[in-house]
């Protein structure tokens, strides 16, 4: 409604009011614990046992990833229920890393980002976390999760995630010098790569980057980053950049027949539930965003929109 049909505001807020009674985000709400978790736990449910991991796939039911698909199903943020969750969390909820409460943040660069962009859109106060990645940022311009480890260069999938918690940062406080400069070092670690490519090879640095994926989880690819880059000029109002060009071009040649776009493939692992018929079919998640950033790119370009 707001996206792709620009309906009144006051009629897409009143649609976004029945997320919490209605469909995905009642479903997703109703697996709430009563002390404001999901599952137990901050990133991995309560008595998981680790051969779960190797054996079915990473969890995705704890506190962290549910919160982010409500973030994403649009629920109101001013709402009772949403301030109340947020209230229970902060009391209630630690990380598994070092047992710090959950709106301290984590050691992590992609958790970290993932936790500003929620904490940002519920109107939690972020700005030590938003400070961390800023120093954690790499001599490249991007993030890594693996930078604890020792690397020295950027990740797609951390810098992706610590982006779009930046953006959400700014959107609610208007950011600081050091924050926007530090969004624009990511957006050029990725525009250089045109999205998907190593710098130094030209060559994809990852096969299933090109591969579209909802929910995207931790995970990357160039549907992602072009809602992202989408996001941002919008919020900007400034033009896309003209890098963005061969990956629009790789989301146009993935329209199904039938107008949708499908999903690729699917993270496995432990849901709630599904939020698509799986992998070779429409994806309504995917086919919103791609319509929107075709539209959005389109709009800047000559010869219609999307076209």
């Amino acid at each position: 409604m707001r996206d792709l049909v620009d309906a009144p505001e006051a009629e897409w807020r009143a649609e976004r009011g029945k997320v919490e009674t209605e469909g995905w985000g009642a479903l997703l709400l109703s697996h709430q614990d009563a002390d404001g978790q999901w599952a137990g736990g901050a990133f991995i449910p309560a008595n998981f046992d680790p051969r779960e991991w190797s054996e079915r796939g990473q969890p995705w039911t704890a506190t962290c990833f549910s919160l982010t698909q409500l973030r994403e199903f649009g629920l109101d943020p001013s709402s009772e229920r949403a301030m109340r969750t947020v209230a229970l969390i902060g009391a209630n909820c630690r990380w598994d890393e070092g047992r710090q409460p959950f709106w301290q943040g984590e050691v992590e660069e992609c958790i970290n980002g993932r936790t500003v962009a929620d904490g940002a859109y519920f109107g939690v106060d972020v700005s030590p976390i938003v400070e961390r990645l800023l120093d954690d940022a790499q001599p490249d311009g991007g993030w890594n999760c693996e930078r604890i480890n020792g690397s020295t260069c950027s990740s797609f999938a951390s810098t992706i995630n610590v982006l779009e918690g930046l953006l959400e940062y700014e959107k609610v406080t208007g950011g600081t010098p050091r924050s926007r400069k530090a969004r624009e070092g990511g957006e050029e670690y990725l525009l250089k790569r045109h999205l998907f490519r190593r710098l130094a090879t030209g060559h994809p640095a990852d096969d299933r980057f090109l591969c579209l994926c909802h929910p995207s989880r931790w995970h990357y690819d160039i549907l992602r980053a072009l809602d992202y880059f989408r996001a941002a000029s919008v919020w900007r109002r400034s033009a896309p950049d003209r890098r963005l060009q061969e990956a629009i071009d790789q989301l146009r040649a993935k329209r199904r027949d039938d107008g949708t776009w499908a999903s690729d493939w699917r993270s496995p692992g432990r849901v709630w539930f599904d939020v698509d018929d799986g992998p070779g079919e429409p994806s309504p998640f995917a086919t919103l965003k791609a319509m929107r950033v075709l539209r959005w790119w389109g709009r800047h370009s000559t010869g219609g929109e999307g076209r």
